[in-house]
């Protein structure tokens, strides 16, 4: 048998929970999970996400495809389907600061994040033997600002048709808005800060000097405006006068490792359906 998770995103209307449960039943389905939420119950957007376990048989996932195609269309709606059987591919970008890469490389190994890794960039070289151990190629691409844009197209390169998304664990360099044109793909970043507050370099020193009581880390997809993108996830922890910006930082490399492995899992999980600049995420 295979598990898959359909997402669906339309307006509202009534009646679209019946018909999906119908569907899926009609190809022999059973439903494990159901979730739906709607922004407005007057004139809203729909989204739905199902878990259902069927045949899944090439044939039948073919057939089941052309007729989603035919029902999302009928509905207005933008959707997806996705297989459990296909693990995918998770490259991650670092430079110097390596809790998160550390944090990811143990969860993998364990199986938390059910993903494979085909290659960690870095502009650095500190955390090569840290990855070559695990068994995973290090892709050392070095950048100033003067051949930043040659960088970025020897990324993409490496990157193109090897990968389904990437992840920024602390790669403390901006991305142009041609590079994520041009990878095409979803781009996970984690922010040392509860955002929106505190947006660009060196966040906890901002924070710090606000002498803020709360600090947070923020995990989002990228997009071409800095620190703007949907936020995946959010994590927070309560701190006092008596910390520095020393101990802020110390307080928060946890915060970012907790906020981007839960980001990744939901991610994997297909449990996040963006739409404007936000997310719905079922948990």
């Amino acid at each position: 048998m295979e598990r898959a998770a359909l997402l669906i995103q339309c307006p509202d209307r009534k009646g679209i929970v019946a018909r999906v449960s119908q569907f899926v039943f009609s190809y022999g389905g059973n439903i494990t999970s159901s979730d739906q939420y709607t922004t407005d119950p007057d004139n809203g957007r729909f989204f739905m996400r199902v878990e259902f376990c069927f045949d899944g048989a090439p044939d039948e996932k073919r057939a089941i495809e052309k007729e989603l195609a035919v029902l999302g269309g009928s509905l207005e709606a933008d959707w997806e389907l996705h297989y459990e059987s296909r693990v995918m591919r998770m490259a991650i970008a670092v430079s110097r600061y390596d809790h998160c890469l550390v944090d990811l490389l143990y969860r993998v190994s364990r199986n938390e994040l059910p993903v494979t890794i085909p290659m960690v960039i870095s502009n650095h070289e500190v955390t090569r033997p840290l990855v070559e151990q695990q068994g995973i190629p290090f892709v050392y691409l070095p950048v100033t600002k003067e051949t930043r844009r040659e960088q970025e197209q020897q990324i993409l390169d490496v990157l193109r048709d090897r990968t389904d998304f990437l992840v920024l664990a602390r790669y403390m360099q901006v991305l142009s808005e041609d590079f994520l044109r041009g990878y095409g793909k979803d781009v996970i970043n984690i922010h040392h800060s509860f955002l929106p507050s505190f947006t660009g370099a060196n966040p906890y020193r901002q924070a710090y000097d606000r002498g803020v009581k709360i600090i947070g880390a923020t995990a989002h997809y990228a997009t071409p405006d800095l620190d703007e993108g949907p936020i995946i996830e959010q994590v927070v922890e309560r701190v006092s006068h008596r910390d520095d910006a020393v101990a802020l930082q110390r307080v928060g490399r946890s915060l970012e490792q907790q906020a981007l492995a839960r980001a990744i899992r939901y991610h994997l999980e297909h449990r996040v359906m963006r739409y404007a600049n936000k997310t719905v995420v079922f948990h």
